[in-house]
């Protein structure tokens, strides 16, 4: 599979772009991976690059987009923050990578399990760890169920994943109201801005 061009990426669609993603992670599960010669696309890639995609996820050492959608070099622009959530500098790198380097596709993309969303459920506190941690607890608030303040912490995985699920929600909410270059490119279909989760123990992605 070659890197790709100016040629191709103009091909892209938001559309066709998740569904390469899709198909990527389909064959990740299946432990395939598409035929790349990535010494080959450093070339390729040298005097310029072409992605098709952009992905905000976590710095989880088991979740990266390059490898969880099976693409190569030059194929995403990938932002990682613990918690995937975004600010200033994020929306910027966002702005560019859709509006200048022409991507076709935000995915937001959250995982099960999350360290960063477990201290927020137990409202951690340590250096500028504070600050993330701030950023990430409106999702908290937001899970309504359960009510038992017991049951609403780190232990319980089943509220965990479902806070880094409304997470993604906030997050993608965030971009729309606080940039409006993406919010005009989602509006005129040039991009399309989607949420997904990644479950640390199949592999799989589910795109919502």
């Amino acid at each position: 599979m070659k890197a790709h061009t100016k040629e191709t990426q103009a091909t892209m669609t938001p559309q066709k772009s998740l569904q390469f993603l899709k198909e990527g992670n389909q064959r990740f599960q299946n432990n395939l991976k598409a035929n790349r010669n990535l010494l080959e696309q450093v070339n390729d890639t040298s005097e310029g690059q072409f992605p098709f995609a952009t992905i905000l996820s976590c710095i989880d050492s088991r979740v990266s987009a390059e490898l969880v959608f099976d693409q190569g070099l030059g194929d995403i622009f990938s932002i990682r923050i613990a918690g995937n959530f975004v600010n200033e500098d994020i929306l910027g790198s966002m702005e560019f990578a859709s509006k200048l380097a022409g991507t076709k596709l935000i995915v937001v993309l959250g995982h099960t399990s999350c360290g960063a969303i477990k201290g927020a459920c137990d409202h951690a506190r340590l250096g500028n760890l504070t600050a993330l941690i701030n950023k990430i607890e409106p999702a908290v608030a937001a899970v309504k169920e359960p009510v038992d303040e017991s049951l609403r912490n780190s232990g319980n995985l089943e509220f965990v994943d479902k806070v880094a699920k409304k997470n993604v929600e906030i997050t993608i909410e965030n971009i729309r109201a606080r940039s409006r270059v993406l919010a005009e490119m989602e509006e005129n279909g040039e991009i399309m801005i989607v949420g997904a989760m990644y479950d640390i123990s199949s592999g799989a992605v589910e795109f919502y």
